[in-house]
C-alpha cells in the first residue's frame, strides 16, 4: 500500500498495528531490491502489522517531518510513534525484529 502526505495521519499514525514505513525514492537501486522483501513482510504480518510505501520526492512534507535524509528509510510506528529505524537495504531477519518488537511492545503482561 503507498502512503503520502494526505493519507499518511490516517493510514500511519492512527492504525492500531505497528506499520512499518519504506522511504523510497524511484531513483535509489537499493529500495528497488528491497521491494520484493517488503511485500514478503506484508504477507507474513497481515493482520497483525502493516507494511506501506512512501515515495520520498512526491511527499515533501512527511519526509521534512520525520527528518528522512536518505533511501531507503525503514521506519516501524506504534500508536502514531516511531518506535524503530534503520535506514538502507537490511536484511529480512532483522526487519522481522523490528517488527516482532513492536508487537511484543503492544502485548499486555500475562
Amino acid at each position: 500500500m503507498n502512503v503520502t502526505d494526505a493519507t499518511f495521519a490516517e493510514q500511519v499514525l492512527s492504525s492500531e498495528e505497528p506499520v512499518l514505513v519504506d522511504f523510497w525514492a524511484q531513483w535509489c537501486p537499493p529500495c528497488h531490491r528491497l521491494a520484493p522483501v517488503l511485500d514478503r513482510l506484508a504477507e507474513e504480518y497481515a493482520g497483525r502489522a502493516r507494511v506501506v510505501k512512501m515515495d520520498a520526492d512526491q511527499n515533501p512534507a512527511t519526509i521534512r517531518a520525520y527528518r528522512v535524509m536518505a533511501m531507503p528509510t525503514l521506519t516501524v510506528f506504534r500508536r502514531g510513534a516511531v518506535v524503530a529505524q534503520v535506514v538502507g537495504a537490511v536484511p529480512l531477519p532483522r526487519l522481522r525484529a523490528m517488527l516482532d518488537s513492536a508487537l511484543a511492545a503492544g502485548q499486555a503482561p500475562v
